[in-house]
């Protein structure tokens, strides 16, 4: 579900549709609230092999959002530890696969190679980059956790949160457009910027 909340700002509940994910463009602050699993490289490494022998992911990602992170341990009084974003980067050789089972968004630091945001395009789903080194500040919108699969990999264990108004900004959307890639230059004007937090600036104009 989708709800247009402001200029480039969103409120997104998974699970999301192909017409939530068409309404997203590079540069959009979104708000999500709602289920989100966390799974990196060591899980993602585990899903393609799953896939490749015919055997079903730990949970069903039509729809669904991956935050790649590894929270720290948590500390008494909070629901999670440190949960700030993994580079995207490391999981990379495989995000097309994940996607071409329907996943719809991926949450990470950092950019995409080309096969990438071609398969973003092509299976209609979006990137976001949370605040890379915001972790605990991020950790605050996460209301619950738990382990749902691989829990031998300790803190790349698989999990499923419960988070509410978790921002993100829009890097790539399902057009083939690149926010770190190609719109830098564009926000090198840092009027166009107005509205957004500093660390917000600092990720999308590249400072």
């Amino acid at each position: 579900m989708i709800e247009k909340i402001g200029d480039n700002e969103f409120r997104l509940q998974p699970p999301l549709t192909d017409d939530d994910v068409m309404q997203l463009k590079v540069g959009d602050r979104v708000r999500i609230t709602g289920t989100v699993y966390g799974a990196r490289d060591a899980a993602h490494k585990r899903f393609v092999a799953a896939l490749d022998a015919g055997e079903p992911l730990p949970f069903d990602v039509k729809g669904q959002i991956i935050y790649y992170v590894g929270p720290t341990p948590t500390r008494p009084g909070r629901n999670v530890g440190s949960a700030g974003p993994t580079t995207a980067g490391r999981l990379d050789p495989f995000t097309p696969r994940i996607l071409e089972e329907g996943l719809k968004a991926a949450i990470g630091k950092s950019n995409r190679g080309e096969e990438v945001r071609e398969s973003l395009k092509k299976n209609k789903a979006v990137y976001f980059i949370a605040i890379g080194g915001a972790g605990a500040l991020l950790s605050q919108q996460v209301k619950s956790v738990e382990v749902i699969a691989y829990e031998d990999l300790g803190t790349e264990s698989v999990k499923r949160f419960q988070v509410e108004d978790f921002p993100v900004i829009v890097c790539d959307d399902a057009y083939g457009n690149d926010l770190l890639w190609d719109g830098r230059r564009q926000y090198r004007d840092m009027s166009k910027l107005d509205g957004y937090t500093p660390s917000e600036k600092m990720v999308i104009s590249g400072g």
